[in-house]
């Protein structure tokens, strides 16, 4: 069988690694530490909440960067809140925003609502000027229900976008072959995805030495310190040690040549997917 990194045109045994910098648009913050990432560190792609206060912002200091659509249907935070775009009912809790957990938007959301507000974040990306490259899940709440995946399938056929998907051991725990279905329509996705929390600089080293052929993407959370980050995120610390990894931290960047990485984005996944060779 064709591996992906023979699909993507490198030889079979290549080792390829999207760098990316998730929760762009949650603060001001994080916009001004990932688009450093992007532009003067190792970060080689970005995933946009566009419910959040922020994203228009991040929007605003867009320059064609690799960025994809965080599709979400929650607001984790305790007293930092942010709902949907549409007029959905189903996907709002008693405090104005979206569920704080993903059990509660799964008890209570109504799925025309979630394809309605999933298909206006992603409409919204585009209206703003990004060239979005991939969809993912916030929380992965649209990854671990098979009714939820259906959606977060069709999308992404839908407008030709490259899917960020758990590995086997996310499909154990979801209880359903998630990786094989969106295979089956066409939808392409990493071979292994790590999503480290914040302060991930030992997870990414880890991950790093142990890095086998195919394609894998790193997440990281980056953000500044601000006085704004502290009030929105009680893991604030953690962001503002992932900016400064990605972005000032030689030995990322010397870690991941000893490796014999290859840098790439979500934008050749995506070229792919689609089958031809726009960017």
């Amino acid at each position: 069988m064709t591996t992906l990194a023979e699909r993507l045109g490198h030889g079979a045994d290549t080792k390829l690694l999207i760098v990316t910098c998730d929760d762009l648009g949650f603060t001001a913050s994080a916009n001004v530490a990932v688009y450093e990432a992007l532009r003067e560190g190792v970060a080689t792609s970005a995933s946009l909440m566009v419910p959040c206060a922020w994203a228009r912002d991040a929007a605003a200091r867009y320059r064609g960067e690799d960025v994809g659509v965080n599709l979400t249907l929650n607001a984790e935070q305790d007293t930092y809140r942010w709902g949907p775009i549409t007029n959905s009912p189903s996907l709002l809790d008693g405090d104005g925003g979206f569920p704080r957990t993903v059990e509660d938007a799964w008890d209570h959301a109504d799925l025309d609502e979630v394809r309605r507000e999933c298909r206006a974040q992603i409409e919204r990306a585009i209206v703003w000027g990004f060239d979005v490259s991939h969809v993912r899940s916030h929380l992965r709440a649209l990854e671990l229900r098979p009714d939820f995946f259906d959606v977060f399938l069709e999308l992404a056929v839908e407008f030709g976008l490259p899917m960020r998907l758990a590995d086997a051991e996310g499909e154990r725990i979801a209880g359903f072959p998630f990786r094989r279905l969106a295979a089956e329509e066409g939808a392409v996705f990493p071979d292994r995805v790590v999503v480290c929390g914040p302060g991930a600089r030992r997870q990414v080293e880890r991950t790093l030495f142990d890095l086998g052929p195919g394609v894998t993407e790193i997440c990281l959370h980056p953000a500044v310190d601000t006085d704004e980050l502290r009030a929105a995120a009680t893991d604030w610390a953690g962001r503002v040690e992932d900016h400064a990894y990605l972005s000032h931290d030689p030995s990322l960047r010397d870690l991941i040549a000893r490796t014999g990485a290859t840098l790439t984005s979500w934008r050749a996944l995506r070229r792919l997917q689609r089958g031809d060779g726009a960017g």
